[in-house]
């Protein structure tokens, strides 16, 4: 089994899931921020989620508030933000550190394949990391990097 099936998270609603139950699944990772200037991007990540969800797209959110304190609340204010302001249907994760020593074992997983252009640390909010159906990392994306410019590289790794 790749290692990141090997990991869990905790959900927003505190139930412990484990990634082996997306094993086969094309995963998008997503550290969050409910009052980041990025956060319109749930959006678009709510639009990619349901557009290819069928055919085996999920996206996961991580609340974090490393960068800028822009995630203050708690699970209950996370929820209200992403449900109600932007539709999220797709997994919410408990609020989580991606960066130093309490990072979260996906994120520490995540970086140390995909290191990017800091050298293993996430740059800000909204850094996305997308995972195989086998759960190999296949790509990072820089914050800015909208969900609309990762559409191809989603289409390409589902092979529709």
């Amino acid at each position: 089994m790749n290692p990141f099936h090997q990991l869990t998270a905790t959900s927003l609603t505190g139930q412990q899931i484990s990634m082996s139950d997306y094993a086969g699944k094309l995963v998008l990772v997503v550290n969050t921020a409910s009052q980041c200037g990025f956060t319109p991007q749930y959006a678009g990540l709510e639009a990619l989620y349901k557009k290819y969800a069928a055919q085996g797209l999920v996206v996961f959110g991580f609340p974090c508030n490393q960068f800028g304190k822009q995630e203050p609340g708690d699970a209950d204010d996370i929820a209200r933000t992403c449900h109600i302001n932007y539709g999220v249907s797709f997994p919410m994760f408990a609020k989580v550190e991606v960066n130093g020593t309490a990072a979260h074992p996906v994120f520490r997983y995540l970086k140390n394949e995909l290191p990017g252009v800091l050298g293993g640390r996430i740059k800000w909010n909204f850094t996305k990391f997308l995972i195989g159906r086998d759960g190999k990392p296949l790509k990072r994306f820089a914050p800015l990097t909208t969900p609309e410019k990762m559409e191809a590289a989603i289409v390409a790794a589902l092979e529709i």
